[in-house]
């Protein structure tokens, strides 16, 4: 079944098309969204946007954003892990890096020391505090986590994150 085809059912259920509306909008409707439907980036970036939508409002309590919980769940896997090494395994430039570590200190959520290995580098660990954030957290990336994954059977689910490691690795 195409992906058209499949959406069709989705915008009945939305209450797609109405009588009142002329008949131009109505033919448009019926067309779905047109060859953009097509376009694999553009179904990225809508599922990007429901499950973000979703993380905020599953997160909106904690204060916490995605990149945050990273850094956070990164730290409790890896104390003492250097800040360079947190940008690079997340992916995150040194500003962004560097602004969150910030963020997440000045909550008292983390501690910064000297490396032993190496005076240049800056490592980090969490607090009690921090702790007991990612623990909150974690529960509600459970929660997260569940609401995505009813969407997948258990195989789907784990064909889906093989197929988007290849887009971002």
């Amino acid at each position: 079944m195409e992906a058209r085809e499949r959406q069709r059912p989705l915008q009945a259920q939305k209450g797609g098309g109405t009588a009142s509306v002329g008949k131009a909008t109505s033919d448009l409707e019926d067309e779905g969204i047109g060859a953009i439907d097509d376009i694999i980036g553009f179904h990225i970036r809508l599922a990007h946007g429901a499950a973000y939508r979703h993380f905020t409002e599953t997160f909106s309590e904690l204060g916490l954003t995605q990149k945050m919980v990273s850094v956070l769940w990164l730290i409790n896997d890896h104390p003492h892990i250097a800040q360079a090494d947190i940008g690079r395994r997340l992916q995150m430039d040194r500003a962004t890096t560097m602004a969150i570590i910030n963020r997440l200190e000045a909550r008292g959520l983390l501690v910064r020391g000297a490396s032993t290995l190496d005076r240049r580098r800056q490592t980090l660990t969490l607090t009690a505090d921090g702790q007991d954030a990612l623990i909150e957290a974690r529960r509600c990336i459970d929660e997260h986590e569940q609401w995505l994954k009813s969407r997948f059977t258990k195989r789907e689910a784990t064909l889906l994150i093989e197929l988007l490691r290849r887009i971002h690795e």
